[in-house]
């Protein structure tokens, strides 16, 4: 492989780990914020925890659900907690 191929595949994979990495820190900045009075940061908190399915992420969206007015927002955690159930049996 020629150095401009190398040089390539190292700046793109580079680009990738870093866009990974900023991506998680942004959803785990926001995955304390399920309860906040903002409703794009419920929804940011709901696709951080969307993506780690356990017992106690269970709870706490059952929890969120009783909290939450918003109808959009119930149907995307209600629709995250059916998948939960159905995964962790």
């Amino acid at each position: 492989m020629g150095t401009k191929v190398k040089a390539a595949l190292l700046t793109f994979g580079f680009g990738a780990l870093v866009g990974a990495v900023l991506a998680q820190e942004s959803m785990g900045r926001h995955r304390g914020d399920l309860f906040s009075g903002r409703p794009l940061r419920r929804l940011s908190a709901l696709g951080f925890l969307s993506g780690n399915p356990s017992v106690e992420t269970v709870r706490l969206l059952h929890d969120y659900l009783a909290w939450e007015q918003h109808p959009m927002l119930r149907r995307r955690a209600d629709g995250i907690v059916r998948k939960m159930e159905a995964k962790l049996g």
